[in-house]
């Protein structure tokens, strides 16, 4: 059997794990919450039913927790190209902490944690994974979301 050329080297993983995109700001209104839930078919009133919302243990309209999914973050740049051209999203897993309300300023900031090679039936693949982290306008962290994407 071969040994299977490989493309990533610890020096490059070094270089790559810890690397940050630039942060972004998302303006949390009313109406996208609104519109949000209808768009997903979510029947919990405290996303649309202001007078429902402000009776609820959170006292007004908030997000469903995948409201985030519609957040645009940016993907940290890797230090160095790759020779692969397709890319899969290999999944996410979240996290939540606080709800996020209308009138929320949430910052999403995105850093890579890991990156590895691993062979698949098509060749080697590159796995990376990065770390986002939501926090709003008092510092709370909202949400975190690890995402995995797989380059081949």
């Amino acid at each position: 059997m071969a040994a299977q050329n490989t493309f990533l080297t610890e020096e490059m993983r070094q270089r790559a794990i810890g690397i940050e995109a630039e942060s972004l700001v998302l303006e949390v209104e009313k109406g996208h919450i609104r519109r949000f839930a209808e768009a997903i078919d979510d029947p919990n009133p405290q996303s649309s039913d202001e007078v429902m919302a402000r009776k609820s243990p959170n006292g007004g309209i908030v997000a469903p927790p995948t409201f985030l999914r519609a957040a645009r973050v940016e993907r940290p740049e890797l230090p160095f190209d790759l020779p692969f051209t397709r890319t899969l999203d290999g999944g996410s897993e979240w996290e939540y902490f606080e709800p996020i309300r209308a009138g929320d300023i949430i910052t999403a900031k995105a850093r890579i944690s890991d990156i590895i090679e691993r062979s698949g039936r098509l060749g080697p693949m590159i796995i990376t994974t990065i770390d986002h982290t939501y926090s709003n306008q008092l510092n709370e962290v909202v949400a975190t979301q690890r995402t995995t994407y797989i380059r081949y």
